[in-house]
This record gives structure tokens, sequence and C-alpha cells, in this order.
């Protein structure tokens, strides 16, 4: 084989004289990456058509928290079956071979999905805040109708702000010198100039992530004192023990919800909002693994808003027996 044939091994178009560079990889890896972004990608699209089945087929689930978790599921299972299998392909290979359109229309999904998925976090937690911290009004606030109306700008909000960003071109003002010397035939990289950079991490991630901290640490304190006042009322016995057992898991299911929104988010909002800053030395590889960790949150929400409470267990459970095992039809859930 000639030293030009070895070369076009490992180019994305062997044929095109300004070709990007493949990924040049040992087998096994390349494989075990496969393997683990399929199986994030596999688990975020079914998980979510099982929560938005569920919601759609049973009408005990379809309240307006749970039109919330419908459409934040509905939002990761596009995430999961419109945008990741693309960039599963763009991380193991190196290469983006659909062109330069279907690359801006990729990275704006990408950043739409992204977006109305954490703001979509957001709405649950003021919801849950409400709904734990004033009751009483609760039910007066918030109707099926508001979170529709909320819903719809959510979508609308992500689609337009991503969208015109991408297409618009602001992103790479000041970068064009930078970008011209980087670009080459093959990729797809969505570069951010600093101020683009800070106002997406601010907008996508510290906002999400101020409301939902702020939110669920009054939940989580309210919480607590229910669970104590109702711990100390010995006289109503296993009723008020169950009762605080109730309030102890409600807590845990929301220090779980922080706890895997920071540590999938944090990392990739900390690079995106610094990599401008030292001329993007980052190597690729790196941004793609923080990348794929990000995307790994839509495939934990449906584990969490799912399998961690009750009424979802119930129907997805349900739902397995009747449509797999063939048991009996129902479409209705008793609780306890």
């Amino acid at each position: 084989m000639s030293l030009n044939e070895t070369e076009n091994i490992f180019l994305c178009f062997p044929l095109h004289q300004n070709s990007c560079p493949r990924a040049h990889r040992l087998t096994v890896v390349k494989v075990a990456m496969y393997a683990v972004m399929l199986l994030i990608i596999l688990m975020t699209v079914f998980g979510n058509l099982l929560i938005i089945i569920s919601i759609s087929h049973f009408k005990q689930l379809q309240s307006p928290t749970h039109l919330i978790v419908q459409s934040l599921a509905v939002c990761d299972c596009l995430l999961g079956s419109l945008v990741m299998p693309y960039s599963m392909v763009r991380a193991a290979e190196g290469c983006w071979f659909l062109g330069d359109v279907f690359c801006k229309v990729h990275s704006s999904l990408d950043m739409t999905l992204c977006i109305s998925s954490l703001i979509h976090l957001s709405l649950i937690s003021i919801d849950r805040n409400w709904a734990i911290c004033d009751p009483l009004k609760y039910r007066m606030r918030v109707t099926n109708n508001t979170v529709i109306v909320l819903i719809t700008f959510t979508w609308i909000f992500s689609f337009v702000y991503s969208f015109s960003i991408v297409f618009s071109g602001v992103n790479a003002i000041g970068l064009e010198a930078f970008i011209l010397q980087m670009s080459c035939f093959g990729g797809c990289v969505l570069f951010l100039n600093k101020e683009w950079a800070l106002t997406c991490v601010i907008l996508a991630f510290i906002i999400p992530g101020t409301i939902m901290s702020s939110l669920y640490i009054t939940i989580f304190t309210v919480v607590k004192k229910h669970a104590k006042v109702l711990s100390e009322k010995v006289s109503t016995g296993v009723n008020s023990q169950s009762s605080a057992h109730r309030e102890r898991k409600a807590a845990k299911t929301l220090a779980l919800v922080m706890g895997v929104f920071f540590i999938c988010w944090l990392p990739f909002s900390i690079a995106t909002a610094v990599f401008p800053f030292f001329n993007f030395m980052t190597p690729a590889d790196v941004f793609q693994a923080l990348l794929w960790f990000a995307y790994f949150n839509s495939a934990c929400n449906p584990l969490i808003y799912g399998f961690f409470y009750p009424c979802f267990q119930k129907a997805f459970k349900t739902l397995i027996f009747t449509y797999i095992c063939g048991f009996n039809h129902s479409h209705t859930l008793t609780f306890e």
C-alpha cells in the first residue's frame, strides 16, 4: 500500500482536497464508544417513550405536573432520536458526513432540545415548590391551561433562540479568521465567541440551576419540617410513620434530581464558558465526552421522574404486563 493510500484511510473524504482527518482509534476503542453511546440513546428514547405513553394512557396521571413531565419526556425523546445518533457517529469517527446545511440544523436542534429540557426541569421545580409550600393556592395558580401556555412558550423560545443564533452566525462574530483556519471538509463544530458562550451558559445552565437549587432547598426545608411534625405525632401510629416516610422519600428524590442535574451539566457548562478564552485548545474528544455526559441527563430524567414515583412504577408495570406479557388491558390505576 502506498503512502498516499495509507493517508487516505485516515481522511473523512479521501477524494476531497481539504478533507478533515478521521479519528484514528483502535477498533476495540471505537466499538466501546459506539456501545456506550448506543446504550445512552436507547435509554433516552425508550425510557422517555414509556413516560409519554404512561401519561397519555392513564387518566390518573394527566395532571398539570405530569403534563410538564410529559413535555420534558418528548423533548428528551427527540434529543435521543433526532440528535444523538448523528452526534454518536461524529464522536466516534471524528467526521461529519451530511453536509454544512444539515450540520447547522443538527446544531440548532441540539441547542433547542437541550435548552428546552433544562427549562422544563425549572418548570417542574417551580410546580413542586408551589404544590408543597403553598398547597392551598396551588390549584388556583396551576391549571392545565396555564401549564400548556408555559410549555408552548418554552418550546417556541428554545426553537427561535437556537435557530436564530446558528443560522444568523452571530455566534461566530470575531472568530472568522480562526474558523477559516480550522475549517475543513467533513467537520461540524459550533464555535461560540466569548459573549455568546457566556450568554448560553447563563441562560441554559446558571439560571435554571439557580432556580432549581433555591426552590428545591426551600422544598427540602419544608418537607423536613413536615416529616419532623409527623414523626412527633405518636398518637396517630402507623399513619404518621408512613406519612413521615413518604416525606423523607420525596426529599431524597429532590436531592437526587439536583445531584444528577449538576453532575451531568456542570462540566460541559464550564467547558463551554471557558473554551473561547483559551482559543479552543481543548481536544475534540474531551469536549465530545463532556457533551455526552450532559446528554446522559436526558437518559436519567425518566429514571428520576418515573421509576422513583410509585404512580409511574405502577403505570410502567401495567403497560409492560399488558402489551408485552399479554395480560388484561387496563386504562386505570389504583393508588393506596
